[in-house]
C-alpha cells in the first residue's frame, strides 16, 4: 500500500462522497492529505478517524468560491506537510434543476462559482507549490456531462464542460514544469449530491434511483471507491505519461 508514498495531496470537498473515498484511499496508499471542505463537523470527524489509525491528514475549512480561503488552505497544506504534489479538485454542486429560460442569474452564478471558479482558484494557488516541488498532478472532477449532455440542470452541464477544457489547457501550459492535468468523468455515483439531485426529478425516490441506474449499460450506479481508485492512479507515478486526458468511469453511460 505504497503507491503514493511520500506524496502530499489536497482534496476539495473531501469530507463526504467521492472526496471522502479519495482521502481514505490516498492515505492508505501512503499520501499525506489535506481535506478542504465547508462541512467542518464531517471533515474533522474524518480526520479524527484517519489520524487515529496513524495516517497523515488534516482539515481546513475552505469555500472554494472564496479565493482568500483557497489560498490560505492550499498554503496551509503545503506548510504543514512540507510540499504539495497533488490537487484533487472535487468540490462541486449540481445546482438548480430548471430549464434554461427559467433560471435566475443567481442560480447560474452559484454553480459556476463553485464548480468552475473553484477549480480555477485552487489550481492557481497549487501551481506555485508544484513548481517548487518540481512536478505535480492536477486531478479535476468533471462528469459524463462534460462529454455529453441531458435535458436537465443546464448550469451543471456547462460547468463540467468548462472543467474538461480548463484541464486540457493547463495540461499544455504546465507540461514543461512536469505538472500533469487530467479530468475524471464519473457516471452517476451514489453520493449525497446525486441523492439530492434525484429528489428534484419529481419521481418517487426509489423509482428515480432505478431509472438512473438503468441509464448505465452495467445496470447500476457507481460507488465512491470506483472514482477514488481512478484518483489514486492519476496521483501516482503509474500515470506519469498521462496528461490532458479524460478518465471516464461511467459504467458505459457515454458508450451509447
Amino acid at each position: 500500500m505504497t503507491r503514493l508514498a511520500g506524496k502530499v495531496a489536497a482534496v476539495t470537498g473531501g469530507a463526504v462522497g467521492i472526496g471522502k473515498a479519495a482521502v481514505q484511499r490516498m492515505v492508505e496508499e501512503g499520501a499525506a492529505v489535506g481535506i478542504l471542505d465547508v462541512l467542518d463537523q464531517k471533515g474533522e470527524a474524518l480526520v479524527a478517524e484517519l489520524a487515529g489509525k496513524g495516517y497523515k491528514v488534516a482539515y481546513w475549512h475552505c469555500d472554494v468560491s472564496n479565493e482568500a480561503q483557497v489560498k490560505e488552505a492550499i498554503n496551509g497544506v503545503a506548510e504543514k506537510f512540507g510540499k504539495l504534489d497533488v490537487l484533487v479538485n472535487n468540490a462541486g454542486i449540481s445546482g438548480t434543476n430548471k430549464p434554461t429560460h427559467e433560471l435566475t442569474e443567481e442560480e447560474w452564478d452559484k454553480v459556476q462559482a463553485i464548480n468552475v471558479k473553484g477549480v480555477f482558484f485552487c489550481t492557481k494557488h497549487a501551481i506555485p507549490h508544484m513548481k517548487k516541488a518540481g512536478s505535480g498532478s492536477l486531478i479535476n472532477l468533471s462528469s459524463i456531462y462534460g462529454l455529453v449532455s441531458a435535458p436537465d440542470v443546464p448550469p451543471y452541464h456547462a460547468s463540467k464542460g468548462a472543467v474538461r477544457l480548463m484541464t486540457k489547457t493547463d495540461a499544455m501550459i504546465y507540461a514543461p514544469d512536469r505538472i500533469r492535468a487530467n479530468s475524471i468523468h464519473p457516471g452517476f455515483i451514489w453520493t449525497p449530491m446525486v441523492e439530492n439531485h434525484l429528489k428534484t426529478t419529481g419521481m418517487d425516490p426509489e423509482e428515480a434511483k432505478r431509472a438512473t441506474a438503468a441509464l448505465h449499460p452495467l445496470g447500476h450506479m457507481g460507488e465512491p471507491d470506483d472514482i477514488a481508485w481512478g484518483i489514486v492512479y492519476l496521483a501516482s507515478d503509474e500515470s506519469k505519461f498521462i496528461t490532458g486526458s479524460e478518465l471516464v468511469i461511467d459504467g458505459g453511460y457515454t458508450a451509447h
